[in-house]
């Protein structure tokens, strides 16, 4: 299998990219505990101190009482209108810091995820579904995979115009979009990357005016017909998840977090299934009879080089049975070997 290494420039700039991004992060989740509003009002000749705020669990504008004006609440408003403030330039600098460090990771060339891909994968993660009800299981999986293992894959085998994402029905999705966004619905936080998406005849699918695809995938369940929902909205044309055989291994795999860098330099923020399922499924695949030919070569060459992958640099990710519960033995028993060639290292000119 083929293998670009990461020199160690380019070594130093991820590390630099991740932790920067991190920071930028915690500085946004900090900034969040501070949303709203402190102001005075009176009621029966009395002035307190309200904090207006909006409740994301419930979508509405709430109002809450934090005591009487006295020098107590006087001190609590100042501190609170000083501590926004100084999270919202918090944010600013590290803004400036990441714009910086993605004309670094250009020059790099470390540059890898579609930015269209990116643009979705961050208004996803910013919206508190990505690793959250929804995971990466497709293609772009493999991005993560590289950028943990500090490698390129062959892109051979890692470009692709669709996204496919796994849609957790067991779990309670809840947007953490801010309010002024009305439609809570994947197709509709879509369009607000790129307008031109729509549901197309296949209604788990959702597609751009280029071709674009993001697919909305979830476990065929046993029994077939076992009622459960299958989209994160309600809006007439929301995507509904297609059930699908397989994918119910990926469901209770462990998820697998990393941040990787897009075309233009900038971070993004990866959340997909756990490699050795990826290989293993991938493999289980490439032996379908009934898959497509074309499908079948790709799906054995990502399983080749996932697993590789694995093998060579995150070898803290044993492929043993005992933490691959989650696949059925004769799928886990086939795909074994994989884990264990000895192919050289190569390298590619990317």
């Amino acid at each position: 299998m083929i293998f670009q290494e990461l020199n160690n420039d380019q070594r130093r700039e991820l590390v630099n990219t991740r932790q920067r991004y991190d920071a930028l992060r915690a500085a946004k989740q900090r900034l969040e505990s501070y949303r709203g509003s402190v102001a005075w009002i009176e009621s029966k000749g009395h002035e307190y101190l309200v904090r207006n705020y909006y409740d994301t669990r419930s979508h509405v504008r709430r109002q809450k009482s934090l005591g009487p004006r006295s020098p107590d609440t006087e001190k609590l408003k100042e501190e609170f209108e000083r501590a926004r403030a100084e999270a919202e330039i918090k944010i600013k600098e590290i803004q400036e810091v990441v714009v910086r460090q993605a004309a670094v990771d250009r020059a790099l060339g470390l540059g890898r995820v579609p930015l269209l891909s990116a643009r979705i994968l961050r208004a996803l993660d910013d919206a508190g579904l990505l690793g959250r009800g929804l995971k990466v299981i497709g293609t772009h999986a493999i991005y993560a995979y590289e950028a943990a293992a500090g490698v390129f894959v062959d892109p051979g085998i890692t470009t692709t115009e669709d996204i496919d994402l796994l849609f957790d029905a067991r779990t309670h999705l809840r947007f953490a979009a801010a309010p002024e966004v009305s439609e809570r619905t994947l197709i509709g936080l879509l369009r607000r990357v790129d307008h031109s998406f729509d549901r197309s005849a296949q209604t788990f699918r959702a597609v751009n005016r280029d071709g674009y695809l993001v697919d909305l995938l979830k476990p065929l369940r046993n029994p077939p017909w076992k009622r459960e929902r299958g989209s994160l909205g309600t809006a007439a044309d929301e995507l509904e998840a297609v059930s699908t055989t397989g994918l119910t291994w990926h469901e209770s795999a462990p998820t697998f977090d990393a941040i990787t860098v897009d075309e233009r330099g900038g971070p993004v923020r990866i959340i997909a299934t756990d490699p050795r399922v990826f290989a293993a499924h991938k493999w289980w695949l490439s032996r379908r009879a009934d898959r497509e030919p074309t499908k079948r070569t790709r799906d054995e060459a990502q399983a080749r080089a996932v697993a590789q992958l694995v093998a060579r640099y995150l070898t803290h990710l044993r492929y043993q049975a005992d933490e691959l519960r989650m696949l059925p033995r004769e799928v886990f028993e086939e795909a074994e070997p994989l884990f264990q060639s000895t192919e050289p290292i190569s390298s590619f000119i990317g």
